[in-house]
């Protein structure tokens, strides 16, 4: 469904805003083939000359990760002569580079008030969108529940419904592919950082997401929200990030790069214990560690399990304060041993499994009384069940913890074919 019900606004500028919008859905070119660069939503917009929001007053929730032909949308907005009447930005701000964590004020870009949703409020007010056509929404995300522009999304839909105006979705790519799902579907209670009940990796767009949300009334007060996803063209499923032909734009400090990306799901679990994710580092989620453990045998029993797409070496790391970044990891200024994870095939790395096979080996690396005060209050929120850290502790074989989550993946599947947008 790419637009909601909108035939009781017949009469009003927005009804015919979405009707231009329609429009512009139904003139587009062909899908290009898998060989060319895929288009995302704001692109597609774009081609236009943002024409469809000429003439409106909308807000924009978006952050340097949304980029139209290499410039900010806001940039290539304002070369067609389009500008928000007003910004929201999620975690970690406008430019994405306030550290995880950080919560943050509101301040302007020249005469456009922009407003943290990572601060004082997670939620737009609803002062804020009085006076109102649209909101719209443009985050390059990245396939995991625990990263939180997707609950940021979540408040936005809220507050946009409450307002009684439209929300639209410009679709980016899901960086892990729409094929691959992973992790327990959430069994824990509602969070900000596990917000909704699916899979740690939901192998969804924010568009298709979106959709979901509101088709399985996942948060309250959505049945009358209008709901739009402007479509890509060209992306399939099986895609992951390299082949889409985009250009990969940092979506917060610590995910730089594709493979820190790749690996996030899955060695991003390792914040929610006292071992090091790599924080500190040039190399975020590319390495895991522990002072004094046997470096050697830990790359060793992770490269005996063959898990795909992946290799691991032995290394000793030491993590530094890095302001903006990381200015107080684990560990800091202490020598760890560990393992860099090198990615050998990104199209077959499963990530969340292997996330839960390093916890696993650094955990059977370690001896008491550190295996008391390896876990911390997090994890489970981030793994969205209990159920990884007690079979870590009661030192099952990772294939049982990993087999785990089969029957909520199953349930997903079916669940979320409803709202698929993209086919493979």
């Amino acid at each position: 469904m790419l637009l909601a019900n909108f035939t009781h606004k017949e009469d009003n500028a927005v009804f015919r805003c979405f009707i231009l919008l329609l429009l512009l859905f139904l003139c587009s070119p062909p899908r290009p083939s898998a060989a060319e660069t895929v288009k995302t939503g704001a692109e597609i917009l774009s081609e236009n000359g943002f024409h469809t929001l000429k003439g409106t007053r909308f807000a924009l929730v978006t952050n340097r990760s949304a980029t139209v032909g290499g410039v900010q949308i806001l940039e290539a907005m304002a070369k067609s002569g389009v500008q928000p009447a007003v910004i929201f930005t999620p975690e970690h701000g406008l430019e994405g580079n306030a550290e995880d964590g950080v919560k943050l004020t509101d301040s302007s870009q020249g005469d456009i008030p922009i407003k943290s949703l990572y601060g004082a409020t997670r939620k737009p007010r609803p002062e804020d969108l009085k006076g109102l056509d649209l909101v719209l929404f443009d985050i390059q995300d990245v396939g995991v529940r625990f990263y939180t522009y997707i609950s940021t999304m979540g408040y936005a839909m809220q507050a946009a419904a409450e307002a009684g105006i439209p929300f639209v979705v410009l679709d980016r790519p899901n960086p892990l592919g729409g094929n691959y799902v992973a992790g327990f579907v959430r069994e824990t209670k509602p969070t900000f950082t596990a917000l909704y009940p699916i899979p740690l990796a939901h192998g969804m767009t924010v568009g298709e997401l979106a959709e979901m949300i509101k088709g399985e009334k996942m948060l309250p007060g959505l049945s009358r929200l209008d709901l739009a996803v402007v479509t890509m063209q060209g992306w399939q499923r099986w895609m992951r990030w390299p082949d889409t032909g985009l250009p990969w734009v940092a979506t917060s400090p610590n995910l730089a790069s594709f493979d820190s990306a790749l690996l996030y799901p899955g060695i991003g679990l390792l914040e929610g214990t006292s071992a090091s994710e790599g924080r500190g580092s040039k190399e975020p989620f590319q390495l895991a560690g522990w002072p004094g453990i046997d470096p050697q045998a830990l790359a060793h029993k992770l490269n005996s399990q063959g898990l795909p797409g992946l290799r691991f070496d032995p290394v000793h790391f030491t993590p530094v304060s890095l302001p903006g970044i990381s200015s107080a990891p684990k560990f800091k200024n202490r020598d760890l041993c560990g393992v860099h994870i090198e990615i050998t095939d990104y199209r077959n790395v499963q990530p969340v499994e292997a996330g839960v096979a390093v916890m696993d080996a650094i955990y059977g690396s370690i001896q008491e009384p550190a295996r008391k005060v390896f876990f911390r209050g997090g994890l489970d929120d981030m793994a969205g069940s209990e159920r990884v850290r007690k079979g870590v502790e009661g030192r099952e074989p990772v294939t049982a913890i990993v087999s785990g989550w089969s029957d909520g993946i199953h349930h997903f599947l079916h669940q979320r074919q409803a709202y698929l947008l993209y086919g493979d």
